[in-house]
């Protein structure tokens, strides 16, 4: 299927253009409206067969909010389960491909974990994720770093402070966003626990800063980032900061992302997964 028909779909389905507007470039690209009608439920379909969790679970709630950023309002999406008292909070950061439908969906999978989520678009300040992976790729590197990273702060504000909420939030991030989640950690005294997927690593001047609990996955074959492991280590150990890092054998970077099979190591990811919401459990809701 057309790359350029999936990246149109993707950005109506993630609420960037109303319907119409959607049918009417689809029309464009398919060459007739009866075309357009014939790809929406292949659309649908291939990009539904991606989801652990659909978009309208009956058993959430789900949609997008804003909350106040470094300079002004961000756009997040949100998930939590129906009919629940407070809950901790966990903040989800993409990768530097922006808020995409995959980062979405891993949501609304920790979100019936029995958490409130959030999953902050750090493009906000641009307008917003495009659909189209690579634009926003190239988009991300417009991004301001510092300002950024204010704005995933503010966001552990924002679940601390939540009325519907324990006071407790994490924060879990995925290659990029895995790096800003260890500046998040850094920055934030608030936040109570950090997992961050094979992300880059702060500075060991940096880490007495750290109050968090840490647990960090790496690939075996992700050597540019693992380079950073040992002094990592050393540093957390020299502050008394409690962490676990774990090396799955044969994953590349970006081991769990189930959208890239050049990528995705369904073993690696699937126990990544399970040693994840067990931190999180013990580490936000005791």
């Amino acid at each position: 299927m057309d790359k350029k028909v999936i990246d149109l779909y993707l950005e109506y389905r993630n609420q960037r253009m109303d319907r119409r507007s959607f049918l009417k470039r689809l029309i464009t690209l398919a060459g007739s409206t009866a075309a357009a009608v014939a790809l929406i439920p292949l659309l649908e379909n291939k990009l539904g067969r991606a989801q652990i969790i659909p978009e309208d679970d009956a058993r959430l709630n789900i949609g997008y909010i804003h909350y106040p950023g470094d300079t002004e309002d961000i756009r997040a999406y949100q998930a939590s389960p129906k009919n629940h008292s407070k809950l901790p909070g966990v903040i989800v950061i993409h990768e530097n491909k922006g808020l995409q439908p995959y980062i979405e969906d891993v949501t609304r999978r920790v979100a019936l974990e029995g958490f409130m989520v959030i999953a902050p678009d750090a493009l906000s300040p641009l307008g917003g994720s495009p659909g189209d992976s690579d634009k926003a790729r190239s988009r991300m590197r417009e991004l301001d770093p510092q300002s950024t990273v204010k704005n995933y702060v503010a966001a552990v504000k924002y679940l601390k402070t939540h009325p519907q909420t324990t006071g407790k939030v994490g924060c879990m991030g995925f290659c990029w966003g895995g790096g800003v989640t260890n500046q998040v950690a850094v920055l934030s005294p608030d936040l109570t626990a950090a997992v961050p997927f094979y992300g880059r690593q702060p500075k060991s001047e940096d880490i007495p800063k750290i109050k968090a609990a840490f647990l960090c996955h790496y690939g075996e074959l992700d050597k540019r980032i693992n380079e950073g492991i040992e002094a990592f280590e050393a540093a957390l150990k020299a502050n008394s900061v409690k962490y676990k890092i774990f090396v799955y054998e044969g994953a590349k970077h970006a081991f769990f992302n189930d959208t890239r099979p050049d990528r995705y190591h369904p073993e690696a990811a699937k126990m990544a997964w399970k040693r994840t919401i067990a931190f999180f459990k013990e580490e936000l809701k005791t």
